[in-house]
């Protein structure tokens, strides 16, 4: 790969443009995968929660956890679940349990490949150390500038 600077130079880049140029390409790669199989990220992430869990969750437990996700709200999240709950990905309870349905597991099954196959696409070339102290490094940053993730 050609890099945009010389090492010397590349080292007084700034940050926040990096993170941020890094963030959008990231995100914006991955949300049109998904609209071409016809989810949404934050639906991915919903169906995802309700197809990995041990025990049946609570769509507020759902929404809860994934709101923090790039600013996610409650209202967002909770109208990304109605949705797929009307598309039959999941069903809900009367105690507002959640349940995926075997039309759900077809299409979460699909979708996860599609994860994996992005997953392999953006770590081209990159070895899982130099991942590893990438989101080290970027984790001091947030810490160092007053900063919390989500999961902080």
């Amino acid at each position: 790969m050609e890099y945009s600077h010389s090492d010397t130079d590349l080292i007084k880049q700034p940050i926040g443009y990096w993170s941020w140029a890094a963030h959008k390409a990231v995100i914006a790669r991955t949300r049109a995968a998904l609209a071409g199989i016809g989810i949404t990220q934050p639906q991915w992430w919903a169906l995802a929660q309700v197809a990995n869990a041990e025990a049946a969750k609570t769509r507020d437990e759902v929404s809860s956890l994934l709101r923090g996700y790039l600013d996610t709200g409650r209202e967002a999240m909770d109208s990304e679940i109605d949705t797929i709950i009307t598309q039959g990905w999941i069903t809900e309870d009367a105690e507002g349990r959640l349940g995926i349905t075997a039309e759900g597991r077809t299409f979460f099954d699909e979708a996860a490949a599609l994860q994996g196959e992005l997953w392999a696409e953006r770590h081209a070339g990159i070895s899982d150390e130099e991942y590893l102290t990438t989101l080290k490094v970027l984790q001091r940053f947030i810490r160092n500038t007053g900063g919390h993730a989500w999961h902080h």
